[in-house]
């Protein structure tokens, strides 16, 4: 009978070397399996500057608002009147005198009251920094840079609006703003007081924020337009939005960019074929009336028709899956010659020979 000391450590290392070899193996074949090269963006350089506007606001001293707002006026030129009064609409318009209304009956009421001043106190405890955030950003910035070189890369302002629904947007060409309220994961007990819906849940956690702060650079860009169009062109346009943000954020999961559970993704994957025969069937890629549509491109609890394991935007994911069909039946075409083309949808759908069975 062998002894254990018979396995000797060589026997281990060769054991060993032979088991990362397979695993090896099987990483390269999965990772050509995919299909999907990321490309290197290590050296593009992209400086983020972010600022804490919550942060700031949260430091303020409530006795000495006016010289607080204007010291916070200099460090926020233009941000923070837009904040004060057209996110917040305190009215203020650059008046911080101590008989200003919406200081003393708007601001100070949000930094004393207790509910309120509860909220800065609970983004201040999930994001005692946003590092993470920041290195997600970046990335995602430098991707946007690879594909568009010129892109020049916005400040980043944090901040809140008070649970106003303010979760990433655009402030001119040099500002991107980004609510931290609203995502501070789906179990905060404040969401469901002011109605956020549970289909909206995926869209409230921190792994959002990255896929948030491009929809709104992506729409600046390509404003989505629904009206007077076909659902088959507004499928079309949000599946190249989804494709943009498989880019520039590649590290997000399908599933959060999508805003689907795990089970809602899997159940698209097994009906594919269904679905799309559902919108042929009922003659729906033509339909222009927006009202009718809208859920199969707008976030709901399910889509209009079809069983309740469905995701709402289902026309988002076959918009996607046309998109990438197109792709891979034209190799040349690069990132930015596909959001400017302005090729009638029928077109696209033939040329992408997209038709699942």
């Amino acid at each position: 009978m062998l002894q254990p000391k018979s396995f000797t450590r060589s026997h281990l290392r060769i054991a060993i070397n032979a088991c990362l070899a397979v695993v090896f193996c099987i990483v390269a074949l999965t990772a050509c399996n995919s299909g999907e090269k990321l490309p290197d963006v290590s050296n593009i350089k992209v400086d983020l500057h972010t600022k804490r506007l919550d942060k700031d606001l949260a430091a303020l001293d409530t006795n000495a608002l006016p010289a607080g707002l204007q010291k916070l006026n200099t460090k926020y030129p233009e941000f923070l009147n837009f904040f004060l009064d057209t996110l917040m609409g305190f009215e203020i318009k650059g008046n911080y005198s101590d008989t200003t209304t919406g200081i003393q009956h708007g601001l100070k009421t949000f930094l004393t009251y207790k509910d309120y001043k509860g909220l800065l106190d609970t983004v201040a405890k999930h994001y005692p920094d946003t590092k993470e955030t920041d290195e997600q950003l970046t990335k995602g910035f430098q991707y946007m840079k690879y594909y568009f070189p010129n892109y020049q890369v916005p400040q980043v302002i944090y901040m809140v609006s008070w649970l106003n629904n303010w979760g990433a947007f655009t402030f001119g060409d040099t500002t991107l703003g980004i609510g931290l309220d609203m995502f501070l994961g789906d179990t905060y007990p404040f969401y469901k007081s002011v109605g956020l819906p549970d289909y909206t849940n995926s869209h409230l956690r921190p792994a959002y924020i990255p896929v948030a702060a491009f929809t709104v650079v992506y729409e600046n860009m390509h404003p989505f337009i629904k009206e007077d169009r076909t659902l088959l062109d507004m499928m079309i346009q949000k599946g190249k939005e989804q494709y943009f943000l498989k880019q520039v954020v590649p590290f997000a999961a399908d599933t959060t960019r999508l805003g689907y559970t795990e089970k809602q993704l899997k159940w698209c994957k097994e009906n594919e074929a269904n679905v799309y025969n559902f919108f042929v069937h009922d003659n729906l890629f033509y339909e222009k009336e927006f009202e009718r549509v809208l859920r199969y491109v707008m976030d709901g609890p399910s889509s209009t028709g079809m069983p309740p394991q469905s995701p709402g935007n289902i026309g988002t994911w076959l918009g996607l899956q046309m998109v990438e069909s197109y792709m891979k039946e034209h190799p040349q075409t690069t990132l930015p010659m596909l959001l400017n083309q302005n090729t009638d949808p029928l077109k696209f759908l033939q040329d992408s020979k997209y038709k699942p069975r």
